[in-house]
């Protein structure tokens, strides 16, 4: 890759970029189909990477409660896949949510390997404790649904690793 890579944050213009490299992902599983609502109500939480203004890969980072976040919808083109970006995405990911303040950042991936590589260990049950989880209950977020494991959602996880990085 010859062009320099670019991390920012979203924008509106970015989101049918952003369904797209989703659909990239969302046959096999390992991603959730957005719909563009969702992306719209969502944007600020996106971290975007590009080439010469053109999206090729994005992030987000979804605050859940007062010291967790997951990190969500981590995508790369797979033409630029195995460069470095989605670690970049990652990192900026991780420097939000410690700007934010935040204790602990989750993820439910297929991709063991890179998020164990970035300092994530996988874990099983829920990273919050009763009350948290009762809390959580209340959330109409789809993400949400799949972070406390609920049957709804189930078909969509199966196969999926939790994940836990401890900020430091």
């Amino acid at each position: 890759m010859t062009s320099e890579v670019v991390i920012r944050p979203a924008r509106t213009a970015d989101v049918a970029a952003v369904r797209r490299l989703v659909s990239l992902y969302t046959d096999d599983g390992r991603l959730l189909a957005k719909a563009p609502v969702t992306l719209y109500e969502d944007v600020q939480e996106f971290l975007i990477a590009e080439v010469d203004g053109a999206v090729i890969g994005c992030g987000a980072l979804h605050v859940m409660w007062e010291d967790l976040a997951e990190i969500r919808t981590l995508a790369v083109d797979p033409e630029h896949a195995r460069h470095g970006i989605g670690g970049r995405i990652l990192d900026g990911l991780i420097k939000r949510a410690k700007d934010l303040g935040l204790a602990r950042l989750f993820c439910l991936t297929f991709e063991v390997d890179f998020f164990r590589s970035r300092g994530f260990d996988e874990i099983e049950g829920s990273p919050v404790d009763h009350a948290v989880f009762e809390q959580l209950l209340q959330s109409y977020d789809e993400g949400v649904a799949e972070f406390l494991g609920l049957e709804r959602v189930k078909p969509n996880t199966l196969g999926n690793h939790r994940m836990l990085m401890l900020l430091r």
